[in-house]
């Protein structure tokens, strides 16, 4: 849906003081939003005042989790609602842009579910919306980015044990049991025309006729999703994008292929990606679904020293230029809830939160360049001048 109720921009929310209770809206109340509204209830001084949905029953679990709040099929009416203070948003990519904007321009407060952006035209519209609405918080759900681990790896960055650091290894591996395909879920029979406001679904993607499946799986297609690269290479790239403050990458080349579940998804489910750094670095990515033996894990290569990011992160020494250096293990625990609570202390604070809207911005092009090297089957380039996918 485009336009509508809330078009008009709202005035500058008043400052809240640090004990002040934040309303908050819900749009998109599917499993990932019920759980960012578990995580925000768990907060002190939060109350939901309102969920929207275009599926009738995620609005009807949604109250049970908040029966005081209001619940809307139409995300408009909700940012109408002038006691809401922030909203979060956990809708489909091909969605993020236009209900980031139009909650902006309704004078929110915004958390938005990872990737930012869909495409690079989405990522400077709502960048636009942002400029509109001046001292607004908006935080990019790349949780890692309130972790403890963060907090290790900016330690062991700042002794310069690593030295000059040339290449960073990626990798992200799962596997499930024979007949249960990664991220596939079932359709419940209530799934129909009757319940699902398809048209709000589809927002600005290719009109088709009503499909259940898509609605539902809608990661394993094009249309709404940018595959396993917007899942999953995002929080990795994201959380060493923030702590070596790496830029966007200079040319992108990802190859792969649907070799595992042939059931009617479009995106790859085995892909490797190489993203060439303007700092003289090269990071790769690589991930399957089809054997979790690496699993999810980092390697920063550095001429003095590596940083491994897996279950806990450690420093390893490089002999040949330290030999005098030692290992070292990450301690710093994360905190229950981090990168919400994070989120609404910078409401209260207007400080900046620890994934602002400018690194969401960077880890959203690297990502869609992945995906438009794959779809082009070609290596792309960023040209920052024009800001455009070349």
């Amino acid at each position: 849906m485009t336009g509508g109720i809330a078009g008009s921009f709202a005035a500058p929310p008043a400052v809240l003081g640090a004990n002040d209770r934040i309303r908050l809206g819900l749009i998109g109340a599917g499993d990932r939003g019920m759980q960012l509204a578990r995580e925000a209830l768990a907060c002190a001084n939060t109350e939901f005042v309102g969920f929207a949905d275009v599926y009738t029953r995620r609005l009807e679990e949604a109250k049970k989790l908040a029966p005081e709040a209001k619940t809307y099929f139409d995300y408009r009416y909700l940012l109408d609602d002038k006691s809401i203070d922030a909203v979060l948003i956990a809708t489909p990519q091909h969605l993020h842009c236009e209900h980031f904007c139009a909650s902006l321009d309704a004078g929110k407060h915004v958390y938005q579910e990872k990737t930012m952006a869909f495409t690079v035209e989405h990522a400077k519209r709502m960048r636009a919306a942002l400029q509109r609405a001046g001292k607004r918080t908006v935080q990019i759900g790349h949780q890692a980015c309130s972790s403890g681990q963060m907090t290790d790896a900016m330690k062991i960055l700042a002794t310069g044990y690593v030295g000059k650091i040339t290449a960073i290894h990626a990798h992200m591996y799962r596997n499930t049991p024979h007949g249960k395909p990664q991220w596939s879920r079932p359709i419940y029979p209530d799934m129909t025309p009757e319940n699902i406001i398809w048209s709000a679904f589809l927002g600005e993607a290719p009109k088709r006729p009503f499909d259940a499946n898509r609605y539902l799986n809608w990661r394993f297609f094009w249309d709404y999703s940018g595959g396993n690269f917007y899942e999953n290479m995002c929080h990795q790239v994201a959380f060493w994008y923030k702590a070596l403050g790496l830029q966007i990458p200079k040319a992108v080349t990802a190859v792969g292929g649907i070799y595992l579940w042939k059931d009617g998804r479009e995106v790859p489910d085995t892909m490797n990606v190489a993203m060439e750094q303007p700092e003289e670095m090269l990071f790769t990515w690589d991930s399957g679904f089809g054997n979790n033996y690496y699993g999810v894990t980092e390697e920063v290569l550095g001429t003095d020293g590596t940083i491994s990011k897996g279950q806990h992160i450690r420093y390893l020494p490089q002999k040949v230029n330290r030999p005098d250096g030692t290992e070292m293990m990450g301690q710093t625990p994360t905190q229950r809830h981090a990168h919400m609570q994070n989120f609404l202390d910078c409401i209260r604070s207007g400080q900046e939160p620890n994934c602002p809207f400018e690194l969401g911005y960077r880890v959203t092009i690297a990502t869609r360049m992945a995906v438009e090297s794959y779809l082009q089957k070609r290596t792309v380039r960023w040209d920052p001048v024009k800001e455009e996918i070349i």
